[in-house]
């Protein structure tokens, strides 16, 4: 690779990761064809990226950012992760990769500016999604305003036998 494109390549990388808080750095050596190419097509059904690059143009991409912590686990083969906002989704993936696939390993990761491992990683992964999130939110939400009206219609709705009751006596 001449330097111009080591260049170019620096440049797209730094310019993909603006705007990125989080990302993951894996080792794929020894994974077989079918199960990387498994995990790169759920990785990107999942909107995320999922790259292997040169280290030492992952070093270029990453100085002068955050990420530049990451250099001491640049060695090897390195494929990086990341999304821009559901980044408990990609974390669910990386897990299930690293449990599913022996070869695959989960080297580290920057999540909001903290570097994690991977115990943190799994904690990471054992959230709810962010649409389970939401649901439990507006149930939350709900349930007091759906409270209050099942009590307000059991007050009509004894209301109305306390009335009945009180005809049947006069009828009697």
């Amino acid at each position: 690779m001449d330097k111009q494109t080591k260049r170019d390549i620096v440049d797209q990388l730094k310019a993909e990761l603006q705007g990125v808080d989080s990302i993951f750095l894996c080792n794929f050596k020894g994974m077989t064809v079918e199960k990387d190419t498994n995990l790169r097509r759920d990785i990107r059904a999942h909107g995320s990226t999922y790259r292997v690059v040169k280290n030492t143009l992952l070093k270029l991409a990453f100085a002068d950012s955050e990420f530049a912590q990451l250099n001491d686990q640049l060695v090897g083969n390195t494929a990086m992760a990341y999304h821009e906002e559901d980044i408990v989704g990609l974390a669910k993936l990386i897990a299930k990769a690293a449990k599913d696939n022996e070869k695959f390993e989960f080297k580290a990761g920057i999540v909001q500016g903290q570097v994690i491992d991977l115990k943190q990683l799994e904690t990471l992964a054992n959230l709810p999604s962010k649409e389970q999130l939401v649901s439990k939110l507006m149930y939350l939400m709900n349930y007091p305003i759906q409270g209050l009206a099942t009590a307000l219609n059991g007050i009509v709705r004894n209301f109305v036998v306390v009335l009945d009751q009180v005809k049947q006596q006069k009828e009697q």
